[in-house]
């Protein structure tokens, strides 16, 4: 998989652990107040950063809403993402567009506004993701999708890693440039 030079030159490195004052401070599509007032995991110790190409996790108020904060050219950067509600369709297996892990039901839509004006006035980009947001875990077999999840590959881990990060910088990018 070869991706135009901008993206590839702007890399996704593996998780550093984060504060909480940091997280809020790198979400490219909220304002600042919005990301004071956003929900950041209580237990951002006990995380397993160094198993993490990035950190996502759910509002536990309001289940459709989502985030996620990695390490990308060089800074944290996070996103505010959107769930919409499941429909009949989603407990179909899906595939997950970063870690290309299947879930029966566990693969969700999700919607994160463009950064800067272009958000504002409402445009957005979609990709599907494991619904509990853990890529990270999945491509490293520390967590299990179930039976039939995770399809044979002769790729290392390591170039799994490579591409999920890379698919993440391709979501990345197309969130935080203008179209």
């Amino acid at each position: 998989m070869r991706l135009p030079k901008t993206i590839r030159q702007i890399s996704v490195r593996r998780m550093r652990p984060l504060s909480e004052p940091e997280i809020r401070a790198a979400f490219v599509n909220r304002t600042k107040g919005e990301a004071k007032r956003l929900p950041v995991p209580r237990d951002l110790a006990e995380q397993p950063w160094t198993d993490l190409d990035y950190l996502g996790w759910r509002d536990p108020q309001a289940p459709q809403r989502a985030y996620l904060v990695t390490e990308w050219d060089g800074r944290p950067t996070a996103l505010a993402l959107r769930s919409p509600a499941p429909t009949s369709w989603q407990t179909r297996r899906g595939m997950c567009s970063l870690c290309l892990t299947t879930h029966p039901g566990g693969v969700s839509l999700m919607v994160a506004p463009r950064a800067g004006k272009a958000g504002r006035q409402g445009d957005s980009v979609g990709v599907y993701l494991c619904g509990d947001l853990a890529c990270s875990l999945y491509v490293r077999g520390l967590r299990n999708p179930g039976v039939g999840a995770r399809l044979h590959e002769t790729l290392t881990l390591e170039q799994k890693i490579e591409r999920t990060t890379t698919n993440l910088a391709t979501f990345l990018t197309k969130v935080t440039t203008t179209p």
